[in-house]
């Protein structure tokens, strides 16, 4: 049938229309109109109260507003869960959209050289995340085509940092005239003047990861640059018999037997040492700054402070964990956009102001004493270069290697060569299969 002749003339003007129409529900600006209907669907382990915790629940509430037609599942897992069985969730046929990871070589760096993250390098560039990530910052988030870190494709995005320190109870330090020590011998005097008391000085768990950080913090404090880069990034010969081994694993030896920590720490969890620093058991726990915002919550009845692992110049630190992107993932984009909601300056400033480490820390925007004192701790660090990463990164299965070396010097089960040589072992080991 013949149409009239208005309707035809309407023709072109609908077919513009109609392509007008289709593109922008294909979303050539930001996709969100493409998003319609889709899943994001997020995995980490952060307690809700942390400070990650606090600003990602208001990350995922910007992500809800500016995505209003998009799913958000949240699943919240354990560290546990994550560091043993990511691997397996990754290879399923629909994993989740964006976790959180580990980083380092045994972790994020097994993933990447399996294939089972996506390359985040374009997105990186396209979306300037590289640019606001310092280039220590960086060291984590890139690995080789054998998975070793500092090197190659990113594929992760972190949106805090971390590290080690020491935490106090300025109460005990008062009571008992122990002043904040700014070197290693000043630290050791400070313990000693405890001990004389009837109190061991530090809050360890042997049972966990806190009590080979202690054992690193010693190695690091004869250590430099190009001993990291060695151990860590594989770029230079490691001696487990030189000086900066050596002084750890003696100097670790002799706090257990001059009473600096407790003779039973090889069975405690990192959890219970943490409690029993604020309990007031001990007036020291050397712990990374994921504990921070815990002790500003939890700490009502004494006064506590914060210092560097006196006299170190590296300490236990780098990028916080990942946010990684599964290689199977569907819906890629809505993970790009979330990861860019964590790193906007209002979502930093959040984590600043809730005991976390933003990677673009601002002091002045916040206003506890105590975080600026974080922040300052972190900037100091940052300034000098001085992130060393964490001993159990270098080779895969090394975080219970150290466990049980660590343990081994504590029980006095076995003299300080000897649980050398059982580290060294699987290290060496695991060079000899990367062909290097």
């Amino acid at each position: 049938m013949d149409l009239p002749r208005r309707y035809v003339r309407l023709f072109p003007l609908v077919a513009a229309l109609a392509v007008l129409v289709l593109t922008a529900a294909c979303g050539t600006g930001d996709g969100k109109a493409a998003a319609e209907g889709q899943t994001l669907t997020l995995w980490h382990y952060e307690r809700p109260e942390s400070a990650m915790g606090i600003a990602w629940a208001e990350a995922i509430k910007q992500f809800q507003a500016s995505h209003p037609g998009v799913t958000v599942k949240f699943e919240q897992k354990t560290f546990e869960q994550l560091r043993q069985n990511a691997a397996i969730a990754l290879n399923a046929d629909d994993p989740p959209t964006l976790l959180e990871y580990n980083k380092g070589n045994s972790t994020a760096g097994v993933l990447a050289k399996e294939g089972l993250l996506t390359d985040l390098t374009a997105e990186a560039g396209k979306r300037g995340w590289d640019t606001m990530l310092s280039p220590s910052l960086q060291t984590t988030t890139r690995y080789d085509s054998t998975g070793i870190m500092g090197s190659g494709a990113m594929y992760g995005i972190p949106n805090y940092a971390e590290f080690v320190m020491v935490y106090y109870n300025k109460d005990l330090f008062t009571k008992y005239g122990v002043a904040v020590p700014a070197t290693l011998a000043e630290f050791e005097k400070a313990m000693l003047t405890f001990v004389k008391a009837g109190i061991t000085p530090l809050s360890v768990s042997g049972a966990e990861y806190p009590a080979q950080q202690i054992f690193y913090e010693l190695v690091l404090a004869k250590a430099d640059r190009a001993f990291v880069k060695a151990f860590e990034l594989y770029d230079g010969k490691v001696d487990f018999a030189g000086p900066e081994f050596r002084f750890g694993a003696t100097t670790f030896a002799s706090w257990v037997r001059k009473g600096y920590i407790a003779k039973d720490a090889a069975r405690v969890k990192a959890e219970d040492m943490n409690l029993a620093f604020v309990n007031k058991h001990f007036p020291m726990v050397i712990v990374g700054s994921w504990m921070f915002g815990d002790f500003a919550r939890t700490i009502k009845d004494f006064r506590w402070g914060t210092f560097l692992f006196p006299g170190n110049t590296l300490h236990p630190g780098s990028s916080g964990n990942l946010w990684v992107v599964p290689a199977k993932a569907k819906n890629k984009s809505l993970a790009y956009d979330f990861i860019d909601i964590t790193m906007k300056p209002e979502i930093q400033r959040l984590l600043g102001e809730s005991g976390g480490v933003p990677v673009r820390p601002d002091a002045s925007a916040v206003t506890d004493a105590h975080n600026r004192e974080l922040i300052g701790h972190y900037s100091t660090i940052e300034a000098a270069d001085g992130l060393a990463f964490y001993p159990d990164w270098p080779a895969p299965g090394y975080y219970d290697v150290l466990g049980v070396a660590i343990q081994d010097l504590i029980n006095g089960l076995k003299a300080p060569d000897d649980v050398l040589a059982d580290i060294a072992k699987p290290y060496n080991e695991n060079l000899v299969r990367l062909g290097r």
